[in-house]
């Protein structure tokens, strides 16, 4: 791209960006106003035009241009009078969920590569359950022995307690992982997706052959289901990192990388207190002497209660750009 057809193209962003600056800098009692999205947005976009600018065009006014400009929207974005805490309350409430909804197409691809594995897995344990012995990590070997498996199959000899510990450790590090997966062009990512599946269907699928799916899904669901949630929130981050590192479009592979890289982290951060809830409901909730009926009635309290936040954090977004 040439540097006149840069200007003409972005020109008008740079210009919006700088009047929404002025217009911040004047109403000092007001430093995040309702516009906050719109200016986080130009922000993001101008940001990365800025390193367009300083690979291609180094040493032209424009560069000049764009990093002042750049500076000056940092200092209004991040150095507002909001405490700390506000911050908070304004990424979880709003920019989480924003971020949940601009990138739901790589989360849902990522729950179509974890139930490709799942599906797998169970219907191979389901119709033989020797299977299991090729498919789970050593950790379940010491709980479940692949030579004793056609004589201790009953759900009564299976410590379902230590399954869903050992299912939760294992989902905090596959969210990890799978995040920073990305960085490999999303190839560790979809093996870590596709392998966590087949893991958990593996399980399914011998707690099915036993006729005691029904058990077990209860001490797995009433915190299975939000923690698999941010997997798959986890997940989408590091596909989006490496789809962007695969296909960078106009812009340098690096340029991307930081870019979406910024995005990916914040989505992985949206999701710890999510697994802190989770851990919460399996220490308390998934273990305690209750019903199977309110373990299943808790599970899906937690499904209704992640939708209600969606739809809440998209109404204040929506409630915030029309004022």
């Amino acid at each position: 791209m040439q540097l006149k057809q840069f200007i003409q193209l972005n020109r008008q962003y740079w210009q919006e960006l700088d009047q929404m600056i002025i217009d911040f800098e004047k109403k000092r009692s007001k430093p995040v106003q309702e516009k906050i999205e719109k200016f986080d947005q130009l922000y993001q976009r101008i940001t990365q035009q800025l390193s367009y600018s300083q690979t291609f065009f180094p040493d032209q006014d424009v560069t000049i241009h764009l990093n002042q400009l750049v500076g000056r929207a940092h200092h209004v974005l991040y150095k507002t009078e909001y405490s700390s805490w506000k911050q908070l309350w304004i990424f979880f409430s709003e920019k989480f969920v924003g971020l949940l909804l601009e990138q739901w197409r790589a989360i849902v691809i990522a729950l179509v590569l974890f139930t490709v594995g799942g599906l797998a897995s169970f219907f191979a344990v389901a119709q033989n359950p020797i299977n299991m012995a090729f498919i789970l990590p050593a950790e379940f070997s010491n709980v479940l022995s692949p030579e004793e498996l056609e004589a201790n199959i009953h759900a009564d000899s299976i410590d379902g307690a230590f399954m869903s510990a050992q299912i939760m450790t294992n989902n905090i590090q596959v969210a990890i992982l799978a995040f920073a997966g990305g960085i490999t062009f999303g190839i560790l990512t979809v093996y870590i997706m596709v392998y966590n599946g087949i893991i958990i269907g593996a399980l399914a699928g011998l707690f099915w052959h036993a006729n005691s799916s029904y058990i077990f899904w209860a001490y797995i669901v009433p915190h299975g289901i939000i923690e698999l949630i941010a997997i798959f929130i986890a997940g989408g981050a590091g596909l989006l990192m490496g789809y962007k590192l695969f296909v960078p479009g106009q812009y340098k592979r690096s340029t991307q990388l930081k870019h979406h890289a910024k995005r990916s982290v914040l989505l992985l951060l949206g999701t710890l207190p999510i697994f802190v809830l989770a851990g919460i409901i399996e220490g308390y909730i998934t273990p305690a002497a209750l019903s199977i009926p309110t373990k299943y009635a808790v599970a899906l309290l937690t499904l209704i209660g992640f939708i209600a936040y969606m739809l809440w954090g998209h109404w204040l977004r929506l409630k915030r750009a029309s004022i």
